[in-house]
């Protein structure tokens, strides 16, 4: 019991070492306006969303054509049985 309690504190120890060594430096905490950022630290959003909806719709497109191939099996499959049926009850 006293083994857990050690073991909870000294990891609780460590996970606030982690978060402290994770701080920005002191000069950078204050808040800058979007306008007063020099222009090497603006992202522009525009590559990001647009890749982002290309990548969506890549796998959106991807998703639809395994459907379609699977659709496809599955009529091919469906008359195949028919053929092998209508043969089948010929023979009887």
């Amino acid at each position: 019991m006293i083994r857990r309690a050690l073991v909870a504190a000294w990891l609780t120890g460590l996970s606030g070492l982690a978060v402290m060594a994770q701080q920005p430096p002191s000069g950078s905490d204050k808040f800058l306006p979007l306008d007063q950022l020099p222009p090497g630290q603006e992202l522009p959003a525009a590559p990001f969303l647009i890749g982002a909806y290309a990548f969506v719709w890549v796998g959106a497109m991807f998703y639809l054509w395994t459907i379609w191939r699977r659709v496809g099996k599955l009529g091919d499959e469906m008359k195949a049985l028919e053929r092998r049926s209508a043969r089948g009850d010929g023979a009887r």
